[in-house]
């Protein structure tokens, strides 16, 4: 298969809340209150970690039956570490994840064996997760300023 062009956007609403578009789907975004938010959403690294639960979790249903395993229930659960110093502009730390961890958990009756080869093939073949573990060229292109309208 031939290399996808996938494309999202993203409009700034009121305060801290984005609203994201992808194929005509939208998922609100925002802060908790601490962070000056409303907490109408998810916050951005929030929804990062759903990103990558949900990629495994495809991965998983989608080639499960290619390492016969029939997973009665899948899911996964993700904490990461971050310094909001960083976010915030109160040092020169990092504003991102320093660590990401993750647990699978499958309820099925395969073997033990069966299941490290999934594991890892799921790791392997997440499309997000290899993104966050692989360096990848972050390329801004362009600004364009559009003229408010004067009333």
């Amino acid at each position: 298969m031939a290399v996808t062009t996938v494309s999202a956007k993203t409009f700034l609403k009121e305060n801290l809340l984005v609203e994201t578009e992808a194929r005509g789907h939208k998922v609100i975004v925002d802060e908790p209150e601490n962070l000056g938010g409303t907490d109408k959403g998810m916050n951005p690294v929030e929804l990062l970690l759903s990103a990558l639960g949900a990629c495994q979790s495809i991965v998983a249903r989608t080639y499960a039956k290619k390492f016969e395993i029939n997973p009665q229930n899948f899911w996964v659960e993700l904490e990461g570490d971050i310094d909001l110093d960083g976010f915030l502009g109160k040092s020169d730390v990092r504003p991102g994840f320093s660590e990401i961890r993750y647990t699978f958990h499958i309820e099925t009756d395969a073997p033990e064996e069966k299941i490290a080869a999934y594991k890892e093939f799921i790791e392997n073949h997440c499309p997000v997760g290899d993104t966050i573990a692989n360096t990848v060229d972050l390329v801004s292109s362009k600004v364009v300023v559009e003229n408010a309208v004067q009333g």
